[in-house]
């Protein structure tokens, strides 16, 4: 098509105009950052918006400005790419080249690269110019990206050092990674967010003003979309089907070779060498320049080409039939591989995609160890299944020896039962070759996969199962893990204790360190049991896990620390270990470790009085996938809030905890959700029922277990009698000195005079605990006492409904429309909370549905106008 020059001049004025147009708040905001970072103030900026919305473009003015200033401005850039799973450390690895060396240092260790990275961009600033470094496209990233975005976030705050990180934010799911890092980034101090909206109709209006398009059905088709409305305006004709006829339209008219190098380039991805493209796709450079002067693709600024933006990569890939797609990428792969590439994740996506398996498995393989390495497993486990997937040409040994990597692999981003599904396959095949020792670690590993899917039972046939295969064959660090996995259904006391003394012998004579820490951990909660010390173990374990870089142990050692902190309501003690742990964890995105700490700490907040607090991290830790056991303490944290708020979601809530279990069968769990139980019951008047949780949970309390025995005994001499517990304060004074409240307040109420009946009411009523105040309100009635105040006040004080804020905030998206899906992506809860907070809402109006909720909401007056 032949555009007159009346419409050429229009579309240039148009990029300039779709550039700046509504970005000057934007483009200031970034200008003020980059002023705090030349002076000092480091910062970290995450710009978010829907794909086209011109976050990149944004970027590009911004470098253009900040170069032309008189102090100079260094800009190193990279970007992840969603067409493969990624290389990773792809972005930053980019950057470290362009520094001029390699973040890999000789030890291979992720800390060391993290760290080697940073110094060469302080090492960088000090010619006195601002260093920036942009990363595009993080919704992208591999889990290590992640991580270092975290760790350069805690770091850059003293450095003239501009770090921009650029995402879509449009198809983000609850549990994405990048959801949870950023729940982490933003609570950093250098962290900044800019937000990017799409163009407004008014603005659509103004850059189609001399276009023969009708700019109101431009602005329905983009939606205000600014990579969309140039592509559609560019093309000089009236507004198409779709923005995908556009791009093939200017594809259409290359000549055939330039059409063909086209299709090569949308496979090779987003960004490419212009070399890779030619000896791939076997252009010359006239055709090559053909294919740049089409504006779909263009220079990248670092000599290297690019699609204008990767709407227009997969308009053109989608568009490439399946007998196109496997040649195009053999040919990727042959040139990449000629070029010396060393890109094993990129590789592999092509050797896929060619269906060369000899390929996937030469690139799948080195491609998952290395991600590993990095503490990038949802990558490496993405790896690890491909070479599985095609892996026909596999020993039975080989096929073993990665699915028990896929399996272990899995365990760090809480894929439970794709783990035992690994582990599972693998065992049938040591078994059927007659590999005793792989045998016997496999079952050591799914005892453990078992446990966290709250199989209690296969849980201890798996380990009882490891002993008895690996025993015959003497000590191995096989068999520490064994007896390790075993310990804790060793019936007696001193029998465990020398079996864990054991595994510690055993995994220092075989140099199994990361048993060694985990024996100490347990010989920790062992001496926790018996009343002794058991801090300088558990700090022993600490020294050796971090001297030794074991990420798992280190976040081991942390988590069960902190719940011993917790379970002995020691909790200013514990407060840096929780601190510390979560930052490790959080750090290295070690999410089994780092719901563990939250859903502990959510108890420790309920007993605390914070209970807002304690809501919301149940709430984060039951939004994040997760295993059963790592829900469990948050399920029982929300219903026995529930249960003192007087809420009828409380029972739904404890069942399910209580579900989870008995399917663990491991008695300090059994007995947290029994006594929560026997609370609940007792505060609806139901002392039977208390009663029984309360005997069922005295039925598992073990002598190695004095602290669940004290909890027990103490719920035990209010409901059915008994004497006060030792371990436990006798007196609402005690608890206070703790900082428990609410125990306080209940201590008052087993005192049971005037003085203290009144003051537990006021303490109740502040706290919210509406079942408890109107527990104490009846006894005081019963006994006659006069002026008893009325209530509920604290609930009803806040809301005419007596709505929770986050039930209200259900309550306006449910007016809305919203399902309880979306309502549970809003506001960053799971579905189940939100069905719970939904029942809750319904009951509380006194309504059947959600349509009745919102007609007598709005008849209230209590929706946001």
């Amino acid at each position: 098509m032949v555009r007159n020059d009346r419409a050429a001049g229009h579309l240039a004025a148009q990029t300039v105009g779709v550039e700046l147009i509504e970005r000057a708040s934007a483009l200031t905001a970034l200008r003020q950052y980059a002023a705090e970072a030349r002076a000092g103030t480091g910062r970290l900026v995450l710009v978010a918006g829907e794909a086209g919305v011109g976050k990149s473009t944004l970027l590009d003015v911004l470098r253009t400005e900040l170069q032309a200033e008189p102090g100079g401005t260094s800009w190193y850039a990279g970007a992840c790419d969603g067409q493969f799973v990624p290389r990773p450390l792809a972005p930053f690895l980019e950057v470290s080249a362009s520094l001029g060396a390699s973040t890999v240092p000789a030890s291979g260790h992720r800390e060391d690269l993290f760290a080697g990275l940073l110094t060469q961009l302080r090492d960088a600033t000090r010619s006195g110019r601002l260093v920036v470094v942009s990363v595009e496209d993080v919704h992208w990233a591999d889990e290590a990206t992640l991580d270092l975005l975290r760790f350069l976030a805690r770091r850059v705050g003293q450095d003239a050092l501009l770090v921009i990180a650029t995402y879509r934010d449009d198809a983000l799911d609850p549990g994405d990674p990048l959801r949870v890092a950023l729940g982490d980034l933003v609570t950093q101090r250098p962290t900044r967010r800019l937000d990017l909206p799409t163009l407004t109709r008014d603005a659509v209006r103004r850059l189609a003003e001399g276009a023969a398009v009708d700019a109101d059905r431009l602005y329905r088709l983009t939606g205000g979309n600014p990579f969309l409305v140039t592509e559609v305006l560019q093309a000089g004709t009236d507004v198409p089907a779709s923005v995908r006829d556009v791009v093939l339209a200017r594809a259409a008219a290359l000549d055939a070779p330039a059409r063909a190098a086209l299709e090569v380039a949308a496979v090779l991805g987003s960004r490419f060498d212009a070399d890779v493209l030619t000896a791939a796709a076997r252009v010359t450079a006239a055709e090559l320049d053909q294919l740049v002067g089409c504006g779909i693709v263009v220079g990248d600024g670092v000599g290297g080409l690019r699609f204008r933006h990767e709407i227009a990569r997969l308009a053109i890939e989608a568009s490439l039939a399946g007998h196109r797609r496997r040649p195009a990428h053999g040919a990727v792969l042959a040139a990449l591989v000629a070029s010396g590439c060393d890109d094993d994740a990129r590789l592999a996506h092509h050797a896929e995609a060619a269906g060369d398996a000899a390929a996937v498995l030469r690139h799948a393989v080195p491609a998952a160890e290395r991600a590993a390495a990095l503490g990038a497993h949802r990558e490496a486990a993405a790896q690890y299944a491909r070479a599985l997937q095609h892996g026909e040409g596999l020993s039975r040994r080989e096929r073993a020896g990665l699915l028990d990597a896929l399996g272990h692999e899995d365990t760090f981003v809480d894929r439970w039962e794709e783990a035992a599904w690994a582990r599972t396959e693998a065992l049938l095949i040591w078994r059927e070759v007659g590999d005793s020792l792989r045998e016997g670690s496999t079952l050591s590993w799914l005892s453990s996969v078992r446990w966290r899917l709250c199989q209690g039972r296969a849980s201890s046939d798996a380990a009882a199962a490891a002993v008895q295969v690996l025993e015959p064959l003497g000590p191995t660090p096989e068999l520490a893990w064994a007896y390790l996995m075993q310990a804790d259904d060793v019936p007696d006391d001193a029998a465990r204790g020398d079996q864990l003394t054991r595994a510690a012998d055993i995994a220092e004579q075989t140099g199994a360190l990361d048993a060694l820490v985990t024996a100490r951990v347990w010989l920790a909660q062992r001496a926790a049991g018996d009343g002794r010390s058991w801090e300088p173990l558990m700090r022993s374990a600490l020294d050796l896990a971090t001297a030794e870089r074991l990420e798992k142990q280190v976040a081991t050692v942390y988590a069960s620390a902190y719940e011993l902190f917790e379970v002995e309501h020691r909790y200013a003690d514990g407060q840096t270990w929780y601190d510390d742990g979560l930052a490790y964890c959080d750090e290295r995105d070690i999410t089994t470790y780092s719901t563990c700490l939250r859903g502990r700490r959510s108890l420790a907040l309920l007993d605390l009085g914070d209970w807002a607090e304690a809501e919301r991290l149940a709430e984060q830790v039951l939004t994040t996938p997760a295993s059963p056991a790592n829900h469990l303490t948050s399920l029982t944290t929300l219903g026995l809030l529930r249960a003192r708020q007087g809420h009828d979601d409380a029972e739904k809530l404890l069942d399910c905890a209580l579900d989870a279990a008995d399917d663990l069968d491991d008695p300090p769990y059994v007995v947290l959700v029994r006594v929560a139980r026997a609370e609940a019951r007792w505060l609806a008047d139901d002392l039977e029922g208390a009663a029984a949780e309360l005997a069922a949970a005295r039925a598992r309390v073990l002598p190695r277990l004095p602290w669940e025995d004290a909890t027990v005994s103490w719920w035990e001499r209010r409901i059915t009698g008994g004497e006060q517990p030792a371990l436990l304060p006798a007196d609402a004074t005690g608890w206070d000195a703790l900082g428990c409240g609410h125990h306080a307040a209940l201590a008052l109420v087993d005192a049971g005079d005037e003085e203290s009946l009144r003051d537990a009411l006021t303490r109740f009523e502040d706290l919210g605990a509406v079942a408890a105040a109107g527990l104490v309100r009846r006894r005081m009635r019963t006994a006659g006492l006069r002026a008893v105040p009325a209530g509920p006040r604290a609930a009803t004080r806040d809301h005419p409904l007596g709505l929770t804020q986050r039930q209200h905030d259900v309550l306006e998206l449910l007016a809305a429309g919203l399902t309880n899906n979306e309502i549970a992506e809003r506001l960053y809860i799971s579905p189940k909370t939100v069905d719970h907070h939904v029942s809750a809402v319904l009951g509380k109006l006194g309504v059947p549905n959600r349509a009745a909720a919102t007609a007598e909401a709005e008849r209230l007056g209590v929706l946001t106008a």
